[in-house]
């Protein structure tokens, strides 16, 4: 039991999901949402609300642009993206406290949650395979 419970605290002591960063959003929490995609992936289309700083850049844009003091989520494409673990790992060794979104972008439109492009909002689309949508 004692390897069960250190895995699962360390687990969500470092990873949040899409459902809980936009129940925090809704709730005013304080923490930074940062899209650690390419400048192309963003221009796509991101979680609104979010902040692009592609992981590449995080050792050098995140000391200078954000406040180490206030907590960061970042997130990548999706489950088969190991950027957001690269973007999160530069920010840790940055000093900030910081969370992997698990299922990324995906997920998070999956779900329905608000998302911006270029243009503005996109719309919202319920996916019945992740999670109960009421008709």
């Amino acid at each position: 039991m004692t390897d069960a419970l250190a895995y699962f605290t360390a687990k969500l002591t470092h990873e949040t999901d899409a459902s809980d960063v936009y129940a925090a959003q809704k709730a005013g929490d304080a923490f930074v949402l940062v899209d650690v995609r390419g400048d192309e992936a963003w221009a796509q289309g991101h979680v609104s609300g979010a902040v692009h700083m592609p992981y590449r850049e995080v050792a050098e844009r995140a000391p200078r642009e954000l406040d180490p003091a206030v907590p960061v989520v970042v997130y990548c494409w999706s489950p088969g993206c190991n950027a957001g673990a690269k973007g999160a790992l530069e920010f840790a060794k940055q000093g900030f406290t910081v969370r992997e979104m698990i299922g990324g972008y995906e997920y998070w439109v999956r779900e329905g949650q608000p998302t911006d492009n270029a243009d503005g909002p996109l719309p919202r689309v319920f996916d019945p395979q992740v999670m109960v949508v009421r008709r």
